[in-house]
Parts: C-alpha cells; structure tokens; sequence
C-alpha cells in the first residue's frame, strides 16, 4: 500500500506543534540567513541538541558573516563552542569554510550541493539542509532519524541515508521534502526511538510496517 502522505504528514504536523524545533530549524526561522544555517548544522553533528543551539549563539554573538568569522582565531571558535563534540575540529573547518566562500563565492554561501559537499565536514545531510532551509530549494536531509523511520515503517528498504535519500526522492511529493527532516527528527526523538519505540502511541502506526521492532512500548 502507497504511504498516505497527505495524512502522515498531518499527524507528524501535529505532533510537532507540541514540542521544539530541532535547533537549527529554530536558528532558521530566526535570522535564518544561509550561513547560520551552514555553521549551526557543522556544530550540530554528533552534538545534542541544547548544546548545538547555545553553542551556535554564542559563536553568532561574535561573529555571524563568513569574514566576520575570519577575524576570529581557531582557539577563539573552539572555546565559544565548546562543549559541542569534536570542537577543535569544527572549529578549523569553519574558518576554512568561511574562507573558501570569501575567497571563492564572493562572500556568499553557494546554492548548490556540489558545492556545499565540497567545503570540509560538510556532506550530504549538512548540505541538504543548508539548501532547505537556508535557501528554500527542495531538498531532502537524511539524518539517522529519517533513515530509521523511513525504513521501519516500509516506506523505502535501503542501507546507507544517501540511498534513503534518493529512494525518498522518487516517492515523496516534493512539497514535503524540505519539512520532513525536522518532522521526522522530532518524531524519532520522542516516538519512534531507535530502541523499543512508542508504537501504542504513534500517530502514524496505521502507516507504518513495523518492519525489524522487536520490542515496543
């Protein structure tokens, strides 16, 4: 049966209206220009949520342009977003990041996913979002919530996020593309967690095949 995504896209709707953006759904719709958005979603990489976003501010209260950033040194960037994970590193690739869009882009952040996945520490799923929510293109983010979720509830069968990804493409109303990351974020941190999920619970338990829970709440 075709998932009904008119109304899985509701409920998840729903669900959302009740709780919290992920972080950087909420730094873009706040002053969401592209390059907050870039640089949240660097440090937000294997980084909790509360963390990315007060990490985010502080870094944004010094410095919120690529050259704003180049005034800034790497130690300067490390200490204003620690304790996100990986912090040093993060911190050399978004000096580096921020001088290849002045030196090569003119000062501004490029609209395209050749060029986003070419700057260090940013890959599809960094990519993706920066082109959904920095810049309003369709674009899916494939995060591991939307993998998991994606494939458990046999919408696609697939191994790797960049094959959920393009699976996802050919089947998803391209409407919904850029919302359902953070619909689907919310609803994988709450609900359909990766252990034991609340599945007597799930808003869209009518759509979904249950495809490898084992142990549900």
């Amino acid at each position: 049966m075709a998932p009904d995504w008119a109304r899985i896209v509701r409920e998840l709707r729903t669900h959302l209206r009740a709780t919290t953006l992920p972080t950087v759904s909420q730094i873009a719709h706040v002053n969401g220009t592209p390059f907050r958005v870039l640089v949240s979603t660097m440090i937000s990489l294997r980084t909790k949520d509360e963390v990315t976003f007060a990490a985010s501010e502080r870094l944004f209260a010094a410095a919120d342009t690529p050259e704003a950033m180049l005034d800034l040194s790497p130690e300067r960037i490390e200490d204003l977003i620690y304790p996100a994970g990986f912090y040093r590193t993060k911190a050399h690739n978004i000096l580096e990041v921020s001088r290849t869009i002045v030196n090569d882009h003119g000062g501004e952040v490029p609209a395209t996913i050749e060029a986003l996945t070419s700057f260090p520490g940013v890959g599809r799923k960094t990519a993706n979002l920066v082109l959904g929510l920095g810049f309003g293109i369709p674009s899916i983010c494939v995060d591991t919530h939307v993998h998991r979720i994606a494939n458990r509830c046999g919408w696609v069968s697939t191994r790797s996020p960049d094959e959920t990804e393009g699976e996802l493409a050919s089947i998803l109303p391209r409407r919904y593309w850029i919302e359902i990351n953070e619909l689907l974020v919310v609803y994988g941190q709450q609900t359909c967690t990766p252990t034991s999920p609340h599945c007597s619970s799930c808003t869209i338990a009518r759509q979904c095949a249950r495809v490898g829970v084992e142990r549900s709440r």
